[in-house]
């Protein structure tokens, strides 16, 4: 029996005529925009009258597909609708993506081209392609429709949106970060952001081709995290520091117990023995909230080799320090910042939040013995992403961490179609952390620091 003789014989009265009198048998305007989404309305009210939510639950994702496409199909013949064969098939795609998906939103989570999606309320939605914005014909039939699919998002993940909740951050299964806001904070409308994560992560090969970085750079930063050398990258907004985080990972050997902290669970790791912790929100009592600090003291008692923390954001950068400083060499970080200075002076900032009174020179002293190299990354105006300097951090002098950067991109200027001109070169500096390397095995060249050769 299939899902359509099945859900007869559940509702076998819940089978309506499509035609009705609001007019849909004859309107010959049905392909018009606001007919269009009247239509679909009114096939997606009456589907639901015939569907069974614990029969559909039941059904392989194929199965259930095809079933609905024939149904859909059914229902828009008995109705006898003004639709052409291209409008036809237009509609049982969207009741698809409305019913097993995220509606509208389907298309472009479907297209590989985007890496972000930005919903400013139910009739504007603009996507990001090759680092620009780009404003789409796509839309929401109405603020309600919207929140019903941000409802659905965020139920996945087993967190909660509502007027006593009104922001939440989430994730799609494919690993997508999710932020949503609604009224009254958003004062129009709902808003939806969505990161896109690459179904097939970036390698290192790809951020080549792309020119992120140059071959030496690479060979350095992959040797840094063989020798367990604890990274920090720092950069902006969509610089793509989670990125080379996750693609930094790919050197860690398969052989070590690695634990992931996210508030957001992004990481997407090879290895075979990867542990995944993500943080709880409070409930709607305000209680249950488990924050990254808590986790990152779990995490000790799990015996990690290393630990990765999607992004370093407050009080648990204590921990994270002392982990770096008590036995998990080989760790990484992230942080908002725009230079290895100020990611510096971020840390430090975050240690006071831990409500830890220390002397500013306490706190330097063990950030800069923790980290051991800090590597900016930056999204430059034509959207291309860049590692823009590679930084050894070399201890303190007085009351002042010091480091020498090893690698630096230097922008010339900015062709005539907004192309970012500039290089990358070696400044010249031998890093103090070769011996390290040279004890595990991994020999630099000489040549790899010669300033006098440039990469554009």
């Amino acid at each position: 029996m299939d899902l359509r003789q099945r859900l007869q014989a559940v509702r076998p009265d819940a089978a309506p005529a499509l035609a009705d009198s609001e007019g849909i048998r004859s309107n010959p305007r049905a392909h018009d925009d606001a007919e269009y989404a009247r239509l679909k309305n009114e096939i997606h009210r009456k589907l639901l009258d015939r569907v069974d939510l614990e029969v559909m639950a039941s059904l392989p994702a194929d199965r259930l597909r095809r079933d609905l496409k024939a149904m859909v199909e059914r229902l828009l013949s008995e109705g006898d609708v003004a639709l052409n064969a291209s409008e036809r098939r237009q509609m049982v795609q969207d009741i698809e993506d409305e019913m097993l998906g995220l509606g509208p939103l389907e298309p472009l989570l479907a297209d590989p081209t985007i890496s972000d999606i930005l919903v400013n309320t139910f009739r504007q939605i603009y996507v990001e392609r090759a680092g620009k914005l780009v404003l789409t014909d796509v839309h929401f039939a109405s603020n309600q429709h919207l929140l019903k699919i941000i409802d659905k998002i965020v139920s996945r993940v087993g967190r909660r949106i509502d007027e006593s909740s009104p922001m939440v951050d989430a994730r799609l299964p494919d690993g997508s970060r999710v932020n949503a806001i609604i009224p009254p904070l958003a004062l129009d409308g709902p808003l939806l952001s969505i990161r896109r994560f690459a179904v097939v992560p970036l390698k290192m090969e790809d951020m080549l081709a792309l020119k992120t970085l140059t071959p030496q750079m690479a060979e350095l930063l992959g040797a840094m995290v063989k020798s367990r050398l604890n990274l920090l990258i720092s950069g902006g907004t969509g610089s793509g520091k989670t990125t080379l985080l996750n693609v930094l990972s790919v050197n860690v050997p398969a052989t070590e117990r690695i634990v992931t902290i996210e508030d957001a669970a992004e990481l997407q790791l090879q290895q075979p023995h990867v542990v995944r912790l993500e943080t709880r929100p409070p409930n709607i009592e305000g209680k249950g909230e488990i924050t990254q600090r808590a986790l990152v003291r779990n995490s000790l008692r799990m015996r990690p080799d290393r630990i990765l923390l999607g992004e370093v954001r407050g009080a648990e950068v204590l921990d994270v320090l002392q982990a770096m400083n008590t036995g998990h060499d080989g760790s990484m970080t992230t942080v908002h910042a725009n230079s290895p200075r100020d990611a510096f002076t971020r840390l430090e900032n975050m240690m006071a939040m831990a409500g830890m009174q220390m002397p500013p020179k306490t706190a330097r002293a063990q950030i800069s013995s923790a980290i051991a190299v800090v590597v900016q990354v930056a999204r430059l105006s034509d959207g291309k992403r860049k590692v823009m300097s590679i930084h050894e951090i070399t201890g303190m002098e007085g009351d002042v961490v010091t480091m020498q950067e090893i690698y630096a991109f230097r922008q010339t200027g900015i062709a005539p179609d907004g192309h970012v001109l500039g290089h990358f070169r070696a400044t010249g500096i031998r890093p103090k952390f070769i011996d390290r390397l040279q004890s595990y095995g991994l020999t630099m060249p000489d040549d790899m620091f010669d300033p006098s050769r440039i990469y554009e």
